[in-house]
């Protein structure tokens, strides 16, 4: 089974949508049992807490469930369980990277380096903007999400 660690700054936007967008993909793509997914922040700040409002209003509206995924905060275990770590930005990919040791960093990436049809290599945080934004963040993680089904799909072809 391959695991994927979603990570942002606080867990209660980006990262918890790219969670349940790539859930939901996994399953449309008949790979439950083969990829787990799960999310977390680089910082503390929202531990315990559902995804922000307007992240869930925008998900629903394209028909993504998050009311039930709670915050949390990267954890040490973490860099060892998961074999693919996806950071939402470069700021949380150089947090990632601070933590983990060399063989841990070989798992930690941008995870937009997997989209198709954006050239940006950041998911921009919503949160101090205004709604639209949470609509873009849907847009690229759909996209990134997709081009990261096909890698899972080819790796699983190989084996």
């Amino acid at each position: 089974m391959m695991r994927i660690l979603l990570v942002c700054m606080g867990n209660i936007c980006r990262s918890p949508t790219a969670e349940g967008v790539l859930r939901q993909f996994i399953r449309q793509h008949g790979l439950g049992d083969k990829v787990e997914v799960d999310s977390a922040g680089t910082h503390g700040y929202h531990v315990g807490e559902a995804p922000d409002s307007r992240t869930q209003r925008a998900a629903a509206a394209r028909g993504y469930d998050l009311s039930q995924l709670r915050a949390r905060k990267v954890a040490r275990q973490d860099l060892d369980y998961f074999d693919l770590i996806l950071a939402m930005d470069k700021s949380n990919l150089d947090n990632l990277m601070r933590m983990a040791d060399p063989e841990q960093r070989k798992r930690i990436r941008l995870f937009m380096d997997y989209a198709r049809n954006f050239d940006d290599k950041e998911v921009p945080d919503p949160y101090y903007g205004l709604g639209h934004g949470f609509d873009l963040v849907l847009d690229m993680v759909e996209d990134a999400s997709l081009g990261l089904i096909d890698e899972i799909k080819q790796q699983y072809g190989r084996h």
